[in-house]
């Protein structure tokens, strides 16, 4: 079964990264590169993705022209950072590789088709 797992980062968690020196920025960025690792069977794929002030927004209204935007659908204090799908045997599993993730301190687990 496939699901997608989606790394959220908190405006705490982006403070904290920000606020670390170069060493510890290193051994953190060290530790996601591990955790990609030991779950590369799984993983299917993955990615980063650029900082939200980057994102366009497009608004589709019936038939009228859709609305574009810059910057993301809404503001928030969580914005998702990145993405990896993984194909596992079920939810349980899926919960046990999102469980050992080094890295944001929130995770929506969804199921992909």
């Amino acid at each position: 079964m496939k699901y997608v797992l989606m790394f959220v980062e908190t405006e705490q968690f982006a403070k904290e990264l920000q606020a670390m020196g170069e060493l510890e920025r290193d051994a953190a960025f060290e530790a996601v590169g591990r955790w990609f690792a030991e779950h590369a069977d799984k993983i299917t794929h993955h990615t980063h993705l650029a900082p939200v002030h980057t994102a366009t927004t497009m608004r589709l209204q019936g038939d009228s022209e859709p609305v574009i935007t810059d910057g993301p659908f809404v503001e928030g204090k969580e914005v998702v950072s990145g993405f990896a799908e993984i194909e596992v045997a079920d939810l349980d599993e899926a919960l046990k590789i999102a469980r050992s993730w080094p890295a944001c301190p929130v995770m929506e687990i969804r199921p992909a088709s």
